[in-house]
């Protein structure tokens, strides 16, 4: 099931035809109020949000999405006008998986849609939970918490996947192309520089642990 969140109805019409006609059952909804109800009996496997609505934004209800148990690990996509940065970084920051741009093809969103889908069943909230620690960083992957000799820290969505990717895996340099494949989607066209923003957020976060997260120049990250 694929909840898609849209004010117009047009949009909306198209998203859902284009969706249902690739084989996925969709709920649509013209606010987010709307779909809060529907999330009282049924979650779905993927959201599709449009950032700018009436009421409650699209990036509210992300947020919040984010911060509950029960949706925290629910991918989503996020939809906005073209051009607008601002939304796309706010977007990700906040935990958002995708990123389109309007006017987009039915087609690539079909595309889009599948390959998040993708990535989500192969390591979602189906994966096995395990503990992760390295120095004095230790992640509870089975409840998404991260602690810092033994105090919990906040951490973004995207703060966290990156922390996870570099702590599972002591040693291995990924470079900032790499990183952005696993934590943002193979098909995402950004800045690397946006890695470079996560991990300056990041050490800040971890305080006397920010060593861990060593810059290998001219290359990415890795955890040591």
């Amino acid at each position: 099931m694929i909840y898609i969140v849209e004010d117009d109805a047009e949009v909306r019409e198209m998203e859902s035809y284009a969706l249902k006609s690739s084989g996925f059952e969709v709920m649509a909804f013209d606010c987010g109020k709307a779909m809060d109800e529907q999330l009282k009996s049924e979650l779905p496997k993927l959201f599709i949000l449009d950032i700018m609505l009436p009421g409650e934004d699209g990036l509210s209800i992300l947020k919040r999405l984010r911060s509950q148990e029960n949706t925290r690990n629910i991918p989503v996509i996020m939809l906005t006008a073209k051009g607008a940065e601002l939304d796309k970084v706010k977007g990700l920051d906040l935990g958002a998986d995708d990123y389109m741009a309007k006017p987009f093809g039915i087609l690539e969103l079909i595309s889009r849609v599948k390959a998040v889908l993708r990535r989500f069943e192969k390591g979602g909230v189906t994966e096995e939970a395990s503990l992760i620690s390295l120095g004095r960083v230790m992640i509870d992957d089975k409840r998404h918490t991260v602690s810092v000799n033994g105090i919990p820290i906040e951490l973004t969505f995207k703060e966290y996947e990156l922390l996870k990717l570099l702590i599972a895996h002591p040693g291995i340099v990924f470079s900032r192309q790499q990183i952005l494949e696993k934590i943002w989607g193979i098909d995402f066209d950004m800045d690397t520089r946006t890695v470079d923003m996560h991990v300056k957020t990041l050490r800040q976060k971890l305080g006397e642990q920010a060593f861990l997260i060593q810059t290998v120049r001219n290359v990415g990250y890795k955890a040591e």
